[in-house]
C-alpha cells in the first residue's frame, strides 16, 4: 500500500484507509470535502472522516438514520452502513458508495424539466414516508419554535462576530422567520445540495441514482428540501419544480424565499458549534465585510 497520502489530512488514517479498503492506493483515493466530513471514496465504499470531535460523536447517530432510510423505498439508492469505528479508533463511519456524480450547471440547464420531474418524485416519497408513524418515531421531528430559536441562538453566538452592516443584513433575514410557519409533516434530507444528488447520463438524459449526506435528516417542512434544490440548480429549475408541487400548499413559495435566504447563517452556526474555523469563515463571508 502507498503510504503518501494526497491529501495531508488522510495521515493519520493511512493504516486504517488501508484495513477498511484492502487493496486500494491510499494515495490515488479521491477526497471530497463536506461541511462536517472528508469522505473518502473507495471502488465500492466511501470512509466519512469527521472534520471536528462533534462530527465523530454523531456517526453512531447517523448510520442509525441511514439504516432508517435505506427501508423507506425512495425509488433512488441511499448509501448503507457498512461499519462504524468505536472502542477507542479514529472515528469513522464506512458506507456503501452509490453510483453516480453530481450534476454539472450545463446538463441542468439542457434538461430543467426532466430534472425537476425526478426531483419531485424523490420529494413526494419523502413527504409520504413523513406521515409514516414509524418513520415519525424514528427520526427527529422539528418543533413549531425551530426558527425563532434558530433566530435567537444567531443573535447570541454570531452576531459579535459580524460586522454592524453584516448585522444590519442578518437581522433582515431573521425578521422574516418571525412570519414563518413551517409544518413537520415529510422527511426532509436537510442539505439537498446538488452535490448531495447523484446521476447517471443516459442518451435519454440524466437519470437520478442517488442521494448522500443525510445528516441533518429529520422530519419538518419540504420547503427546506425544494431551497436547497433550488440553491443548487437555479430559479429556472425551481419554476419547473414548483410547477409539479401540490396547489393546495399556497404558501410553499414563500417559505422556501425565506428559508433559503438563511441558508449562509444556518451554514455559520453549524460551524461554530463544531468549532469548525474555515466553515464558519465560509458562512460569515458577507456578514463581516462592510457592503
Amino acid at each position: 500500500m502507498d503510504v503518501r497520502p494526497a491529501d495531508a489530512r488522510l495521515v493519520e488514517y493511512v493504516d486504517l484507509l488501508g484495513e477498511l479498503l484492502p487493496g486500494e492506493r491510499v494515495a490515488e483515493l479521491e477526497v471530497r470535502e463536506g461541511q462536517f466530513h472528508l469522505v473518502v471514496l473507495g471502488a465500492d465504499a466511501v470512509v466519512c472522516l469527521p472534520r471536528t470531535s462533534a462530527a465523530g460523536a454523531r456517526l453512531p447517530m447517523r448510520a442509525a438514520r441511514l439504516r432508517v432510510l435505506g427501508e423507506l423505498g425512495l425509488g433512488v439508492a441511499v448509501p448503507e452502513p457498512l461499519a462504524v469505528g468505536a472502542d477507542g479508533r479514529l472515528p469513522y463511519l464506512m458506507l456503501s458508495r452509490i453510483p453516480g456524480a453530481p450534476l454539472d450547471p450545463g446538463s441542468v440547464d439542457g434538461a430543467v424539466e426532466d430534472v425537476a420531474r425526478q426531483c419531485h418524485d424523490l420529494l413526494s416519497a419523502l413527504a409520504t414516508a413523513g406521515g409514516d408513524p414509524a418513520i415519525r418515531a424514528e427520526l427527529p421531528i422539528a418543533a413549531p419554535s425551530r426558527w425563532a430559536e434558530f433566530a435567537a441562538d444567531v443573535r447570541a453566538e454570531l452576531y459579535p462576530l459580524m460586522s454592524a452592516d453584516g448585522r444590519y443584513r442578518a437581522d433582515r433575514e431573521l425578521a422574516a422567520l418571525d412570519l414563518l410557519s413551517t409544518p413537520a409533516e415529510a422527511v426532509v434530507h436537510g442539505d439537498l445540495g446538488g452535490e448531495n444528488l447523484l446521476w447517471e447520463t443516459t442518451e435519454a438524459g440524466p437519470v437520478l441514482r442517488g442521494v448522500v449526506d443525510w445528516d441533518d435528516v429529520g422530519i419538518g417542512d419540504r420547503a427546506e428540501d425544494y431551497a436547497a434544490l433550488a440553491a443548487g440548480y437555479g430559479d429556472e429549475f425551481l419554476r419547473a419544480l414548483l410547477a409539479l408541487a401540490d396547489p393546495k400548499d399556497e404558501t410553499l413559495s414563500a417559505r422556501i424565499s425565506t428559508i433559503r435566504a438563511t441558508f449562509a447563517l444556518q451554514q455559520a452556526r453549524a460551524a461554530f458549534r463544531d468549532e469548525d474555523a474555515a466553515e464558519l469563515a465560509d458562512g460569515l463571508t458577507g456578514y463581516r465585510c462592510l457592503s
